[in-house]
C-alpha cells in the first residue's frame, strides 16, 4: 500500500492553496465542501475565486509564496504551472511536516486526492496511488451508477437511530444483523422514494419485530423492466434493485447478460413462458410472489421489455396490493421502442405516421375482437407483439379493411441484441417474413418502415470485435 487512505476533518482548519487558475479553483471548491478555511496565494485570481474573496469566503494572502505562510496550515496544495515554484512549496512543506499535494506531480505529494463518490455522510474514495488517475476515475464512474443518491439520507437516519438500536439490542452481532436487514429492506425503498416519515415508522416497526423475534419480516416486491435485450438499455434503478434482491423471478425474454448483473447470492427462479409451452401459469407466479414476500424477502420480478406493456405486470401488482404487500415498479424500454430504434425504423414521423398503436397477438380467450377498420387506417404505425404465429390472419384482416398490400412491413427478431434480424417486405408478404424470422419477433406495419434503409444503424454504438451487425433480409 503506497498511501494510507484516511478521511481528514478539515472543518475550520486552515488550508493553503498556491495558484489561482482553473485547477486551483477545482481544488478550492472541493475543500470548501469539506468546511476548510481557504487561504490562497496567487499572482491573480480567476473571476470565480475573486468573487469568493470579495464575499469573504476565502483569504487572499498575496501574490508571492513565502515559507512562513505554512506555519499555521493543516495542509497545502500547489496548483500552478510554475514547476520551480511548486517544488519550492513542496520542499518548504516537507521540512515543516505539513502534508502537501503538488497537482500532477506524484513524487511531490505527501497526500493525494482520490476520485470521490459523494453520498454524504457516506463517502467512497478510489485511488490508484497516483499511477493511473484516469483508471481510478473510470472505476469511480462505474461505482457511481451502483450507489443510489439516497444512501446519504439513509446513513443520516441510521445515525439518529444508533442510540435507540443499541439500547434495544444488546449484542454487536444482533445490531449488525438488524442493520443488514434494515438496509436491505422496505426502509431503504422508502428513503429512496423520499418518504422520510414512513421510513422512520418502518424503522421503528422493524426494530420492534427484531427485538421480539430476532427477525424483520416485512418483504416487498419490485416489478422491474429489463428492456428488450441489450444490457446497455437496462435502467439504473432496475440495476440497483437487482443488486439488492434476495430472490429474482425472471422470464425467458431476459437476456443472460442482464441476469449476470443480479446479485451473486440471490436465488433465481425462471417463470418464463414461451409460445405454445406455458412452463409456469400466471396464477402460480402470483402465488410464488406473495409467498416469497411474506417470508420477508426482497423479491424482484424481472420482465423483458416494460412490465406494463403486455407483460401482465398490472395483474401481478393487483395481487400484491390485495395482499397488502409493499411494491414498486421500474419501467423498462419496451421492445417496440428498442427493436425499431436499432433497426432504423422511427415509430412516428410527421410525414408518414402521426400515431403508433401497440397490439398483442395474444388476447384473453373471452376478449372482444380488434377494430380492424380502425387499425387499417394509413399514416399510422402498428407494433404487434407476439404476432408472428398469426401473421397470415393479421395481414388478411388489414388488407380486407383497406390497408394497401404494398404497405411496408418489418419483422424484427432478437431485438437490440447482437444477433438481431430484420426482415423487410410488404404487407402481403407478412406471413412469409414471419416464417423466416426467429421467435420472439415483433411485427411493424406502416410507412415508417420504408425509412429503414436511410437511417438503419445511424448513431448506433460500434459493435465489439468479432460480432456482426443485425442481419437484414429485404423482400420488397
Amino acid at each position: 500500500m503506497d498511501y494510507l487512505p484516511i478521511f481528514a476533518d478539515l472543518k475550520q482548519r486552515p488550508v493553503l492553496v498556491v495558484g489561482g487558475g482553473e485547477v486551483a479553483t477545482r481544488k478550492v471548491d472541493l475543500l470548501q465542501r469539506s468546511g476548510a478555511e481557504i487561504r490562497i496565494v496567487a499572482q491573480s485570481l480567476l473571476p470565480e475565486l475573486e468573487q469568493q474573496w470579495q464575499q469573504g469566503r476565502l483569504i487572499w494572502l498575496g501574490t508571492t509564496f513565502e515559507p512562513c505562510q505554512l506555519d499555521e496550515v493543516f495542509l497545502v496544495i500547489a496548483a500552478t504551472d510554475d514547476g520551480a515554484l511548486n517544488a519550492k512549496v513542496f520542499a518548504a512543506a516537507d521540512k515543516r511536516r505539513v502534508l502537501a499535494n503538488v497537482v500532477d506531480d506524484q513524487p511531490r505529494c505527501s497526500f493525494i486526492f482520490p476520485s470521490i463518490i459523494d453520498r454524504s455522510p457516506l463517502v467512497v474514495a478510489v485511488s490508484s496511488s497516483g499511477q493511473a488517475p484516469v483508471l481510478a476515475r473510470m472505476l469511480r464512474e462505474k461505482l457511481e451508477v451502483l450507489l443510489p443518491a439516497s444512501l446519504g439520507q439513509m446513513a443520516e437516519v441510521a445515525g439518529r437511530w444508533r442510540g435507540r438500536v443499541k439500547q434495544r439490542l444488546m449484542s454487536i452481532s444482533e445490531r449488525r444483523r438488524f442493520w443488514e436487514k434494515t438496509f436491505g429492506g422496505r426502509f431503504s425503498t422508502q428513503v429512496a422514494n423520499g418518504q422520510s416519515a414512513q421510513a422512520e415508522q418502518q424503522l421503528e416497526q422493524d426494530l420492534h419485530r427484531f427485538a421480539q423475534s430476532g427477525e424483520s419480516t416485512q418483504g416487498e416486491i419490485a416489478l422491474v423492466g429489463a428492456g428488450p435485450g441489450d444490457v446497455g438499455l437496462l435502467t439504473l434503478r432496475g440495476l440497483q434493485l437487482m443488486q439488492q434482491a434476495d430472490v429474482v423471478l425472471y422470464d425467458h425474454l431476459v437476456s443472460d447478460e442482464i441476469l449476470d448483473l443480479v446479485r451473486r447470492d440471490a436465488e433465481r427462479i425462471c417463470v418464463g413462458k414461451r409460445a405454445g409451452a406455458h412452463s409456469v401459469i400466471q396464477e402460480e407466479i402470483n402465488r410464488l410472489l406473495l409467498a416469497l414476500a411474506q417470508q420477508g424477502k426482497r423479491v424482484v420480478r424481472l420482465k423483458g421489455g416494460d412490465p406494463f406493456i403486455f407483460g401482465r405486470g398490472g395483474e401481478e401488482l393487483q395481487v400484491a396490493a390485495e395482499a397488502g404487500i409493499p411494491f414498486q415498479v421500474v419501467p423498462g424500454i419496451t421492445a417496440a421502442a428498442g427493436a425499431t430504434a436499432y433497426a432504423g425504423i422511427p415509430l412516428t414521423h410527421r410525414d408518414h405516421a402521426q400515431s403508433v398503436t401497440f397490439i398483442t397477438g395474444h388476447c384473453r380467450p373471452d376478449s372482444d375482437g380488434l377494430d380492424w377498420a380502425d387499425l387499417a387506417r394509413s399514416r399510422q404505425t402498428l407494433a404487434i407483439y407476439m404476432g408472428a404465429m398469426k401473421a397470415a390472419a393479421i395481414s388478411q384482416c388489414l388488407m380486407a379493411h383497406g390497408r394497401v398490400a404494398a404497405t411496408p412491413v418489418a419483422v424484427i427478431s432478437r431485438g437490440t441484441r447482437a444477433d438481431q434480424q430484420v426482415h423487410i417486405g410488404t404487407l402481403q408478404q407478412l406471413e412469409e417474413l414471419a416464417q423466416r424470422a426467429a421467435l420472439p419477433a415483433l411485427l411493424v406495419i406502416g410507412e415508417v418502415v420504408a425509412l429503414h434503409h436511410q437511417i438503419a444503424w445511424f448513431g448506433q454504438q460500434p459493435q465489439a470485435a468479432g460480432t456482426s451487425r443485425p442481419a437484414v433480409v429485404n423482400l420488397a
